[in-house]
């Protein structure tokens, strides 16, 4: 029973900023953004937030053995099955307010709405803040727990270093034993909904009030270090040199220049360069860098990953360095449910918005369930394309927008 277009349910617009507003104020930095990566003070202070407007709207709490913070409307059916909604409170240190942060709020307030207006679901409305979205820690390490696929080797070679991870572990009270009991039962998945910022400029630029998603972009990373011959700066010739720094600077370019011409698709990114000894007067000994590369298309994705590293070997070779890959982890391309994005389509057109399909360039919690639930993802317009950084921001009148389509998809979806 999906209810008629007289009777459009819509989320709070006063409360929903408010929350806003007083989320955005923890961790925040001077500039305007936010700083608050995966279990760090600042983020487990935005949890405790969460979980007393949880408590104070009469929801039910939860938080499982991978740290993962959920409210709760349960079903008169202690059998149904659950829709999940949600994102992630952690962001990328000095990001901005809106990646993540919005698409938990907006599912909190779904909740509060459906339970202000009294309505009985078959299904069990969860709202929920997954574990380290962002990859300060591991990536993905929430809803990976939740949907099985969290490894032991994830845990043991994390991406942001396993002291880092063991820290985070302290501070949270989380048992890394404990993290693979998170795993939920497909069966008892109903489907997952995830509203976010667009994070790039085609919804802004086409002036389209909605993005309906229909997969994500896989992703694969790994760290390079190529390893030269630290020397005096001013004493070894330039024709006597090993220098780790040259090698990777020239593949640096050599990787750009590739994608743009061989894979026009995709795209890679080299997102951080440390060059050891680190000073004005010795050749650098050593390079060491983290590499990532993007594809929607699984084919595509393995063929650069092999291209990125055979060039990064040839480089080494051509500057007489050695070279160490590491790989640190990789998540596939995934396509999200057609049901989904009917649901979602249907939610904007039943509010007269303008909307239109399109894929994510970036990862989100939504591909690790997306071959376990019908999921799908709203998007909204993000200011000149900017994102992961202070300067991210997002039009309230198309976050409300995007909260009301995500209330719709999910009453869509909870009759499914």
């Amino acid at each position: 029973m999906i209810q008629s277009a007289s009777r459009l349910l819509h989320i709070n617009p006063t409360r929903f900023q408010s929350d806003f507003t007083t989320l955005s104020a923890i961790g925040a930095t001077l500039d305007g953004g936010v700083d608050r990566p995966a279990l760090s003070a600042a983020h487990l202070a935005a949890r405790t937030w969460f979980a007393g407007q949880v408590q104070s709207a009469g929801l039910e709490f939860h938080v499982d053995k991978a740290g993962n913070h959920s409210a709760i409307l349960r079903s008169a059916d202690p059998a149904a099955r659950t829709l999940l909604l949600g994102s992630h409170l952690d962001s990328v240190p000095n990001g901005g307010c809106y990646d993540g942060a919005l698409g938990v709020l907006a599912a909190l307030e779904v909740l509060r709405t459906v339970q202000d207006a009294g309505l009985e679901l078959p299904v069990h409305l969860e709202a929920i803040d997954f574990t380290d979205e962002e990859g300060t820690l591991v990536g993905f390490l929430g809803s990976k727990a939740l949907t099985g696929k969290l490894t032991p080797a994830d845990l043991q070679n994390p991406r942001g270093g396993r002291q880092t991870l063991l820290d985070g572990f302290s501070r949270a009270g989380l048992a890394e034993v404990s993290l693979f009991s998170a795993r939920r039962d497909p069966a008892g998945l109903a489907g997952y909904l995830e509203l976010h910022i667009e994070q790039g400029p085609r919804l802004n630029q086409s002036g389209i009030q909605i993005g309906v998603v229909t997969g994500i972009v896989g992703i694969v990373s790994h760290r390079l270090s190529f390893t030269g011959r630290a020397n005096h700066a001013g004493t070894t010739p330039m024709t006597e040199r090993k220098d780790a720094g040259l090698g990777a600077a020239s593949f640096m370019l050599a990787a750009h220049q590739m994608v743009l011409e061989r894979f026009p698709d995709c795209v890679v990114n080299i997102g951080s360069l440390h060059l050891t000894p680190g000073s004005f007067n010795i050749v650098p000994g050593s390079a060491e860098m983290a590499l990532e590369c993007r594809s929607a298309n699984q084919t595509q994705l393995s063929q650069l990953q092999a291209a990125l590293l055979e060039r990064a070997r040839t480089e080494a070779d051509r500057f007489g360095l050695g070279l160490e890959i590491q790989a640190l982890g990789q998540h596939l391309p995934a396509p999200l449910d057609p049901l989904a994005q009917a649901a979602i389509s249907a939610a904007a057109e039943e509010r007269m918005l303008t909307h239109t399909i399109l894929p994510s360039g970036a990862g989100h919690d939504a591909q690790n369930l997306a071959d376990l639930c019908p999921s799908g993802m709203v998007f909204i317009p993000s200011v000149d394309g900017v994102s992961h950084s202070p300067n991210e921001f997002s039009h309230w009148e198309d976050c409300l927008n995007g909260g009301n389509v995500l209330l719709g998809a999910a009453l869509r979806m909870a009759w499914l």
